[in-house]
């Protein structure tokens, strides 16, 4: 089902209300996301002392499962719960996650040349973690499927809609890595994971709040079915006890990645081997769909569309990086402030972006208001762009006056995608009204080939810090969050626009799971290539700094070749894929 043009009082600077509340909603939610991610590879290694390796393994796994779950996730709200219930339900176990992990227990030490770590927080972390796992599977494919239904078939604001949206989760991740990368080490790795879980909190709110700009695309597909009793519960709770009792096997995958236990070849995680069974499963299903029960345009639509979440796979394989081995060069080979004389080194000021996390969504709540009241009245807008400004120096404050760290400094992929977001929107806009609107194909093979040129300026501070010995420029740094976030810019939020687009209208949020499936393999390849350049440095011993250099140079460039290669086949089948598109913009 495709949404009906809505009303003009149902829309707040052109676009439906409905996707400024998916947009609030997934800030929050990603907010929670990704500052506990900026914080999880330095926490593991820097806190309980797990080696390189390992922390990447855990990392790999954590995040693979993250965006694999999502698949039943979306299977499940589009066959029953639907997409209201499956982000209720997922948000509470978000919310109990994040919280979780605020238990950091005992720090690890050394005794004798071994290292003993607190078992009890250890296992927390793990249990938080999968609870993490099965709430994201809830509800991300969802939230982005509702964006999706909100405009009309072929709306031409659609791709705009979804760099909004794109917008909103970025927003999230960038006050993630501010307020909880800087809290986690400055002030206490709990403070930093509990902001998150209360971060999470504020969005279920919003989501709830929220219901009545949703014009109904949001509720379950057959509410009786919901209600029929299956094994003696109704099918709806049944659902929900299958989810809470698969957090424990799911933790337990947790702590076989940490530990290395039952590995194939020391490699292949249990984690990874679940995430091959469920690949194989859905090109399984993919195969008998397309064969089956669709018509030869919708045959075509759907292989195009399988070859597109192909090159997000690739793009993010390339992006996942930023949490892992830019995270550890950053914290070993760079400077970390963007302009030293300006930075506060009395004390441990706080990050005023707080603020702005609670301005920008009960700036939303007033405006709409407003805007309901009086649908030619200005002051909305006025009161959304005071917000937006003062929002503005805040995060200018937080970005030169603050210390950064390592984990901090992940904000800057962030920001720059909430500044490129309208920029990018206004061009595919201005393009389309001239008739030279690329097409999405061709959009996705530019995003592979600026995440590969991404990696040149890392490789070249590498190779400073080789020749010099010194620590390279955190603005090399700066420079490789630029480049790579113009190519997400071209592929990721038209790729979530395409899902919704051209999937089967039955299959469109397994599609969505599909999407955030093909993210779940980067996430590991991406843990497997950093591993190419770990770094265990032996009790008493001092890093060699030429030689973690070498090795950091020699894992870019291979990134940016295979980047490369990609994204000139990408944009030698973009011509085929276009007409399989058959007219789908």
């Amino acid at each position: 089902m495709h949404a009906t043009a809505a009303s003009p009082s149902s829309d707040f600077l052109g676009h439906p209300k409905g996707v400024y509340v998916c947009f609030f909603t997934e800030m929050w939610e990603r907010f929670s996301f990704y500052g506990m991610k900026a914080l999880l590879l330095l926490y593991l290694t820097k806190y309980h002392l797990f080696g390189d390796k390992a922390g990447l393994d855990l990392l790999g796994a954590y995040g693979g499962l993250v965006y694999c779950v999502p698949v039943f996730g979306g299977l499940l709200a589009d066959r029953w719960l639907g997409m209201r219930k499956a982000v209720v339900f997922g948000g509470i176990l978000l919310v109990l996650g994040h919280l979780g992990m605020a238990f950091e227990g005992h720090a690890a030490h050394r005794v004798g040349g071994e290292v003993v770590r607190d078992d009890a927080a250890l296992g927390a972390t793990y249990l938080s973690l999968a609870l993490i796992i099965m709430g994201v599977g809830f509800l991300k494919p969802n939230i982005s499927t509702i964006v999706g239904k909100l405009y009309p078939e072929n709306d031409p604001r659609r791709d705009s809609g979804f760099s909004l949206f794109y917008a909103g989760i970025n927003l999230g991740a960038l006050f993630a890595s501010l307020v909880c990368g800087f809290l986690g080490e400055a002030y206490g790795w709990k403070y930093g994971f509990g902001a998150a879980g209360i971060g999470m909190l504020v969005g279920l709110a919003m989501f709830l709040w929220g219901q009545k700009y949703l014009q109904g695309h949001a509720e379950p597909p057959q509410p009786a079915a919901l209600r029929e009793r299956v094994a003696g519960l109704p099918r709806e709770w049944l659902i929900y006890a299958i989810a809470i009792a698969g957090v424990l096997p799911v933790a337990a995958l947790m702590w076989a990645a940490a530990n290395g236990a039952f590995a194939l070849g020391g490699e292949i995680s249990l984690a990874l081997m679940l995430m091959i069974v469920v690949l194989g499963g859905v090109l399984l299903w993919f195969a008998w769909f397309t064969g089956t029960r669709c018509t030869p345009v919708q045959r075509q639509q759907m292989i195009a569309l399988i070859a597109l979440i192909f090159m997000a796979l690739v793009f993010f394989t390339l992006y996942e990086q930023t949490y892992g081995s830019w995270v550890t060069f950053t914290d070993r080979l760079l400077t970390k402030d963007l302009v030293p004389s300006l930075v506060v080194r009395d004390g441990t000021p706080l990050p005023w972006s707080i603020a702005s996390l609670l301005l920008a969504p009960l700036g939303f709540v007033v405006a709409a208001r407003l805007s309901e009241r009086d649908p030619a009245s200005n002051a909305p807008r006025v009161l959304f762009a005071a917000i937006v400004a003062a929002m503005l120096v805040m995060l200018v404050r937080d970005c030169l006056v603050l210390p950064q760290t390592a984990g901090s400094l992940t904000y800057l992929g962030a920001l720059f995608l909430v500044l490129l977001a309208p920029l990018f929107a206004a061009l595919w806009a201005w393009l389309d009204r001239r008739g030279l609107d690329p097409s999405k194909p061709v959009k996705s093979s530019f995003g592979l080939l600026f995440g590969a040129l991404s990696f040149v300026p890392l490789a070249l501070a590498a190779q400073h810090v080789g020749a010099t010995g010194q620590m390279a420029s955190v603005w090399w740094l700066v420079l490789a969050y630029l480049v790579l976030e113009i190519g997400e810019m071209c592929l990721s939020p038209v790729g979530l626009s395409a899902v919704t687009q051209l999937a089967a209208p039955r299959v469109v949020s397994l599609m969505m799971g599909t999407w955030f499936l093909a993210t779940a393999f980067s996430e590991t390849l991406a843990a497997l290539f950093g591993k190419l350049a770990a770094i265990d440095v032996p009790e008493g011993e001092v890093m060699d700094i030429a030689q973690a250099a070498a090795r950091y140079e020699h894992l870019f460039w291979l990134l940016m070749w295979i980047g490369l290669g990609c994204a000139v086949l990408a944009l030698l089948a973009s011509p085929l894929l276009k007409r399989m598109m058959h007219g789908v913009r």
